[in-house]
């Protein structure tokens, strides 16, 4: 086994990089970190974790066989205002509820239409 950091870089093929780093920004806090004629990389939430929005229309928002990638929340009482956040930047709701009592879940829909799960749990 090698030691990692965990899974801390996922890429996505976007329409227009400009939106989905103010989405992200607005919604998770992400930072931008670089920058090229075609991508935006940006850092955070987690430690670790880095997002690269590509630009590649055609490709935008097809999974090829991943169904969602999610955001971990600190207290499950935050639930509301990610739905909040969501909404403000322009992404959907898709479906909403909890696991168990008091560990809530909100599927939403970036402005691509990547689906994020945001849970506490």
């Amino acid at each position: 086994m090698v030691k990692t950091h965990g899974l801390t870089h996922i890429s996505l093929a976007v329409r227009d990089p400009e939106r989905s780093l103010r989405f992200y920004k607005q919604v998770f806090g992400v930072k931008e970190n670089y920058r090229d004629e075609e991508s935006i990389q940006v850092l955070g939430p987690g430690k670790h974790d880095v997002i690269a929005f590509e630009r590649k229309k055609s490709k935008a928002g097809k999974t090829g066989g991943i169904e969602h990638f999610g955001f971990r929340l600190v207290k499950p009482e935050d639930i509301d205002k990610a739905v909040k956040e969501v909404e403000l930047a322009g992404g959907k709701i898709v479906r909403r509820g909890e696991f168990a009592p008091g560990f809530p879940f909100v599927y939403v829909r970036d402005p691509d239409d990547y689906e994020i799960e945001i849970w506490c749990e």
